[in-house]
């Protein structure tokens, strides 16, 4: 038996894809049923009004939510992700994640800077 050889074709691969048109996978449940119990808590605005006195008006970049730095805690305590960086690959690589931490598909995840800070601080 001969070795298969790739094709090459003619055709240019598409380049632009609409956001629409891209597939919609269904969220992962726990993630979802977890959002949901979040929510009707309240938690996002819990959160903000507790940490609203440590964020500055003014100075330095624009920082994360503290509901979206909370959530991206729980994603590394569930997946039993011990770095910053694989909490971001792995926000980064799921749309069920994107989805949890109410990121849009072309938004990169939050820096890992940040987080590093505040868990060692």
């Amino acid at each position: 038996m001969a070795m298969g050889k790739r094709k090459r074709s003619g055709r240019q691969s598409t380049i632009w894809i609409a956001s629409s048109d891209l597939p919609r996978t269904a969220a992962h449940p726990f993630y979802e049923r977890l959002n949901r119990i979040l929510d009707k808590a309240g938690f996002d605005g819990h959160v903000e009004r507790l940490c609203a006195r440590f964020y500055a008006q003014t100075m330095g970049r624009p920082s994360q939510a503290p509901g979206r730095y909370f959530r991206l805690l729980l994603i590394g305590y569930f997946e039993g992700l011990d770095s910053e960086r694989a909490i971001a690959w792995r926000a980064a690589d799921s749309f069920a994640l994107r989805r949890f931490l109410d990121m849009e598909l072309v938004e990169a995840p939050p820096p890992t800077t940040p987080r590093s800070r505040a868990r060692v601080g």
